[in-house]
């Protein structure tokens, strides 16, 4: 779905939503892998009934991935889909249903995106071409090094759509793993497997809502089944909802941002294309035997809890005091239309609503301010109020000149963040003109290095002055030179005195140029003018923008909740109306054209791919795209623009294609349809999804005996044998039969000698086209349990609140004894503050020599209570006790004294035992042959007596200070504290 950023703005917002998963590894034993028992309970506490995976969520990252080296060939990307499939099941358990989609021929609206995507595509990997050949010359004009440059054909992404040989041989591979998981594997044994492959019309989540949809129907279907669908689009969150399901549940992989990636060129991990210096690569391992491997963190997955998300909007969307009785599920339902105005697949966003500036948190605001006005919702079971929604669209109108200006404020104060971190980190870089060295040489932070000593602190501190005076001059010389402008005295140094800045050298980046000026009075005209090239007081050129958009919202929310309403229907223009252009659009949609029908595949391949991808097509049809002499060639460019539409980077513009104009298509195809091979027209016909079921499913002898008296006739399924699920079956043309051998379509592998599978064709119940699918919770549903905290918890008068962690909500908590405290105190050094210079000394330090710190008779260390109750540890503080005790136990043998400097070196240990050989010869004058001041002790003591004469000024006799204390020797590192 094209909302950008809205899974991470869901995610930070709705923090709880999230769940890592827990996944069981396969064990090796004597070189034997041991696979994962499937059957076992799931190990995430929650057990699954139906698995959904959105196959080209995963096909793409197998063929083609990112962050690892790219399959050598096709036999390998099978491989890597199935083991994919195989850890995601391996996650998930599901005991029922298993759906795998495939995106077949999407609807016309979608075929818009899809052409913009492929030509992307194909520039992209032009260029990217020529870069390499760019660099690697100049590179190697330096006398850099690079590999031999590998002459091997470039997987073209583009084939991943239906009609191309690569998803016709993709759907017989998935055929053979369904059988071959169905024989062998113990997991598979029970469930119902169902594949809809690209032959298949209709966008891969969707099938998958069309079928959650029509089971729903069905009196015969659980209302608790719990779901589980696997794709990473945005979309899917949207849909989930729609479905009005209490259990459903999204896996997805976890995003990691800024991944590395191996250099283009090079191959090498640590820099980008463009900074390739052609350096030689270092030797990985002895024999350098790591040569072709990369170092790749395994994907992790996360759960994403919609229920939670319910909970969620449930205290969000909430209202008091409606003129109308509160509907939650309806709520929710308007909650997923406002969703549709930050963008979707078939629609372009409108200008004022972004969703990193909370675009829906005002849409929801503006919703519960108006909706006391509009008398009731937006929307209901897919159709919407266009009345209603007149009203939040004008409320949104009001404030869309606030809103481009608060854009620019933000954009403009961001940049100036940015160019005061470019400067800190050139400096940083850059480093002082000069640096001193030995004690007064900066350490960093958490180092417990021991500083040089000082050979000759005059010297030193005379090399800094002077060296600081000659920085000050240079800078005076330079801002006289400049005319006063001290701006550029930092860079006036002898190196750079007289030179330009280059521009990769400045403070600012290039800004593509924005005509439109949103922020500025006139944004109106000038968009209109400049996007359109229409003047903004062509009222109707407007209307017929604005009732297109109309029309497209209608069409989204009814393809979400009902299915695809027109296969013909899309949106002519390449940007969205304001926001204030909504007005009287009440009339302006009736209904969608009737009895429309998709594309063939082969004509969606003409339809979506640009010139460079003809490969994928027949000869004939090949040359439609390329003859000069073609009637539609103006629909394949070599070159395109891109419009930033006040973007930063070309991915986020907008292509300017031309539409395909459908009866133009399909009036220049009628003439090379003849020149089709029968491959080609199997290829280019619809086809239907299959049922796969194990030996010990109840449905199977049902199936076997349907093909013993080959029965050509739709068969409806009996729902007692098969979970309640509901369909009709009719015999496959190519089957899968049990103990009929399964020939592997990869070499690599292995045939099904002894197979358990069999297969058939099935349909999802029929309705009428006029039927109305409800949007609400089934009789008989149980909503789980709340994971939230309850807004009207009060601690007084129940338990503390526990958060749940995971599905289950009575999860043990783990807890740790005292020794288990102590023991992890001691592991994180808890008890020791500050840095190297800190007042308690390195312990690896002093365990050796003769030394030991035992504090005999005087300092305890003190602990604070936090230290523990951080950890949930019951808080304990001890008060520090400095009992007296007379001068001559405290008094150190000066013997030991003598052993400890012996021991230790020189520096930072030098000067603790000069301050402990100062201590005890000040306590030695305290006891014999004290002078005039008298000991340290002595004075002490008259200046308690001294205190205790004294009244405070509220007249009462003064307490001086506590008797109870004494003031033995401080720590030996007191004599220097650097902090």
């Amino acid at each position: 779905m094209g909302v950008p950023a809205f899974f991470r703005w869901l995610s930070r917002k709705y923090a709880s939503i999230v769940v890592h998963c827990v996944e069981e590894k396969g064990k090796e034993c004597n070189g034997v892998r041991i696979p994962v028992d499937t059957t076992k309970p799931n190990p995430n506490e929650v057990e699954f009934d139906n698995l959904y995976l959105d196959m080209n969520g995963i096909i793409h990252p197998c063929t083609h991935p990112e962050d690892k080296a790219a399959p050598k060939n096709e036999d390998e990307m099978m491989v890597a889909i199935f083991e994919y499939i195989d850890r995601l099941f391996n996650i998930v358990r599901p005991r029922r249903v298993l759906y795998m989609a495939i995106d077949g021929v999407a609807p016309r609206a979608k075929m818009n995106q899809q052409r913009s995507r492929r030509f992307r595509a194909s520039k992209e990997g032009v260029e990217l071409t020529e870069e390499k050949t760019r660099i690697r010359e100049e590179v190697i004009q330096k006398g850099g090094y690079l590999p031999p440059e590998e002459i091997k054909e470039r997987f073209d992404s583009n084939c991943i759509t239906p009609g191309t040989e690569f998803m016709d041989n993709l759907a017989q591979c998935l055929r053979y793993y369904v059988a071959d998981r169905l024989s062998n594997d113990p997991g598979w044994k029970n469930i119902t497997v169902l594949l809809s492959d690209a032959s298949v019309p209709g966008e891969g989540e969707h099938k998958i809502m069309d079928y959650i949809r029509r089971q729903r129907a069905q009196p015969n279907h659980d209302p608790n089944t719990h779901h589980c669908l696997c794709g990473a689009d945005a979309d899917l969150i949207m849909l989930g909802l729609a479905t009005h399901e209490p259990n459903f549940t999204i896996i997805r992989e976890e995003f990691k941002p800024n991944k590395p990636r191996p250099c283009a060129l090079c191959g090498q991990m640590g820099h980008e294309i463009k900074d390739c210096q052609g350096v030689a690569r270092e030797k990985k391992g002895e024999h350098d035997e790591f040569a072709d491997t990369m170092p790749v963190s395994e994907q992790e997955f996360i759960f994403i809890r919609l229920c939670v998300l319910r909970e969620y909007l449930t205290s969000e969307l909430t209202m008091a005091s409606l003129p109308f009785p509160f509907d939650f599920e309806r709520s929710v339902d308007d909650w997923v239309f406002m969703c549709f105005f930050v963008g979707n697949d078939f629609l372009p966003h409108l200008p004022s609503l972004e969703i990193r500036e909370g675009a829906i948190d005002r849409l929801v605001n503006i919703y519960k301010d108006v909706v006391h006005k509009t008398g009731g919702y937006l929307t209901e079971n897919g159709y919407v109020n266009l009345e209603r929604v007149e009203l939040i669209m004008q409320a949104v109108g009001v404030a869309e000149d606030n809103i481009f200006k608060k854009r620019k404020e933000d954009d403009e104060g961001f940049k100036r963040r940015m160019k005061e971190k470019r400067k800190r980190m050139k400096a940083e870089q850059r480093g002082p003109a000069y640096m001193t060295t030995g004690q007064f040489a900066p350490q960093a932070l958490g180092r417990r290095d021991r500083p040089e000593a000082v050979q000759n602190a005059r010297h030193q501190a005379y090399d800094m002055r002077m060296q600081h005076n000659k920085d000050a001059a240079q800078s005076l010389k330079a801002t006289m030179k400049n005319g006063g402008n001290s701006s550029a005295g930092a860079s006036g140094s002898a190196d750079n005195r007289g030179m330009k800045r280059k521009a990769e050298d400045s403070d600012s980046e290039p800004e593509p140029e924005d005509n439109v000026r949103l922020w500025e009075d006139g944004w109106k005209q000038r968009y209109y003018k400049t996007k359109f090239d229409v003047d903004v007081e062509d009222e109707d050129f407007r209307k017929k923008v604005v009732k297109s958009y109309v029309e497209g919202l209608c069409w989204v929310l009814r393809y979400y909740y009902q299915g695809c309403a027109s296969w013909k229907w899309y949106f002519p223009f390449h940007y969205a109306p304001f926001a204030s252009d909504f007005k009287d659009i009440k009339g302006m949609f009736t209904d969608f054209e009737k009895d429309t029908k998709p594309f063939k595949p082969l004509e969606q391949l003409m339809g979506v791919f640009p010139a460079a991808s003809g490969n994928f097509l027949p000869p004939t049809w090949r040359s439609l795209m390329s003859s000069p002499d073609s009637p539609i060639i103006d629909f394949y460019p070599d070159d395109f623009a891109i419009d930033l539409n006040g973007k930063k980077y070309a991915w986020q513009g907008v292509a300017l294609l031309p539409f395909v104009d459908e009866r133009r298509l399909r009036t220049a195809l009628a003439d090379v349809y003849s020149d089709l091979t029968s491959e080609e027209v199997r290829r280019n016909s619809l086809g239907s999804d299959v049922l796969f079921l194990g030996r010990s499913h109840p449905l199977f002898d049902f199936i076997h005996e349907l093909y013993r008296t080959e029965s050509h006739e739709d068969t409806e399924i009996p729902a007692e044998l098969c979970h309640g699920i509901l369909g009709t079956l009719n015999l496959d043309d190519n089957p899968i039969l049990p103990d009929k051998p399964v020939t592997s379509p990869i070499p690599i592998l292995r045939d099904i000698s002894q197979n358990n599978a069999i297969c058939v064709k099935f349909k999802d119940p029929h309705f009428a086209e006029d039927f109305v699918f409800k949007a609400v919770l089934l009789s008989g549903a149980k909503m789980p349990n709340k994971v939230l905290k309850p807004g009207d918890w009060e601690k007084g008068n129940r338990e503390p609140w526990r958060p749940q962690l995971g599905f289950n909500q009575h999860r043990q908590q783990a807890h740790l004894n005292q020794s288990g405290f102590r023991a992890l105190g001691h592991s994180l050094n808890r008890n020791q503050h500050g840095g190297q210079y800190s007042n308690a000394p390195p312990p690896s330090n002093y365990q050796q020599g003769n030394y030991h710190s035992s504090h005999r008779g005087g300092h305890q260390p003190f602990q604070h209570s936090r230290q523990n109750s951080l950890l949930g540890a019951p808080p304990s503080y001890h008060q520090p006790q400095y009992p007296r005790q007379p001068p001559q136990q405290q008094q150190q043998p000066q013997q030991q004294q003598q052993q400890y400097g012996a021991t230790r070196g020189h520096g930072w240990d030098r000067a603790a035992q000069s301050q402990q050989s100062a201590y005890q010869q000040n306590m030695s004058r305290g006891q014999g042959g004290a002078p005039a001041g008298g000991s340290y002790q002595q004075r002490y003591n008259d200046r308690q007596d001294d205190w205790r004469g004294r009244r405070d000024p509220r007249g009462q006799p003064h307490q001086g200070y506590s008797s109870g204390r004494g003031y033995p020797a401080p720590p030996p590192s007191r004599r220097y504290n650097w902090n």
